[in-house]
């Protein structure tokens, strides 16, 4: 049963990990535009740092250990009349590319729901074993 109980634990790990990246990624595209964060400059690219964790028995799962900020520059855009431009003319905006946000979302998806999917598996064996055993 401890098998069993390892893979489901690993699959939650999972779920667990992937909700964090949509998430932060939900968190991104939200900020887009946000040129005032609580630093005062533009808002950051945040990103999850995933680490990975031994259970015994050959067994690894996921763990977020933190999230991070992107530390790249943010991007400038000539807009003279947004009232964060600079004496030129340029606002600073977050370093956020809207394609990469969402293909990072679509995969963390794609990963959310082979985790779903390996649970219900482990489900499934679990109750057919059962099944066996009680006939």
């Amino acid at each position: 049963m401890s098998t069993l109980m390892s893979t489901l634990q690993v699959s939650a790990a999972g779920l667990t990990a992937q909700r964090t990246r949509l998430d932060t990624t939900a968190s991104n595209i939200a900020n887009i535009q946000t040129t005032r964060g609580p630093d005062g400059g533009p808002y950051k690219r945040q990103d999850p740092v995933f680490e990975a964790v031994e259970l015994g028995q050959g067994a690894t799962m996921v763990r977020v250990s933190g999230i991070e900020a992107d530390q790249s520059p943010p991007r400038l855009v000539y807009d003279p009349v947004h009232p964060d431009a600079n004496p030129e003319g340029y606002v600073a905006m977050p370093n956020i590319n809207l394609v990469e946000e969402m293909v990072n979302m679509i995969t963390a998806q794609r990963a959310y729901e082979a985790n779903a999917a390996s649970i219900d598996t482990t489900r499934k064996m679990a109750r057919s074993a059962i099944a066996i055993g009680e006939s």
